[in-house]
């Protein structure tokens, strides 16, 4: 990582909206044990470096993940994945992958969770989160 990333407090809600929302979306997604997913996912995110662990591990004043669904809580999350993923970008290619690979890793330990396997709810929604990713 570089020291020359300047993020300011709208960035880290930004980064952080997407990483805890991402989790926060397959919890929702998954069947059976979304207390193991959610704490799984966490611990995971929670154990990132750099830049990136730094931004999430700051207490966000602006952290709401609102939804009374989740094609709401997807409304917030998926615009701020790919936020995030640009404004990463533009200051350290470096610095977005390694969020990229944060919040991928964070899903895998929340699928993880999921007593059973992912399903098809869980798996297709990674692959949403990965798009959103990406794009």
């Amino acid at each position: 990582m570089t020291n020359s990333i300047t993020l300011t407090d709208n960035d880290k809600t930004t980064l952080a909206v997407a990483a805890h929302g991402a989790i926060a979306l397959i919890t929702a997604a998954g069947v059976k044990s979304a207390g193991k997913i959610a704490v799984a996912g966490s611990l995971a995110l929670a154990s990132a470096t750099g830049v990136v662990g730094h931004a999430l591990d700051e207490k966000q004043k602006g952290l709401k993940l609102e939804g009374k669904s989740t094609a709401q809580l997807a409304d917030q999350v998926f615009p701020a994945l790919t936020a995030s993923m640009r404004l990463l970008k533009e200051q350290d290619q470096a610095a977005a992958d390694d969020f990229r690979s944060t919040v991928l890793t964070a899903l895998e330990a929340g699928a993880r969770a999921e007593r059973g396997g992912t399903g098809p709810a869980m798996t297709e929604m990674i692959r949403k989160i990965t798009d959103a990713l990406d794009a």
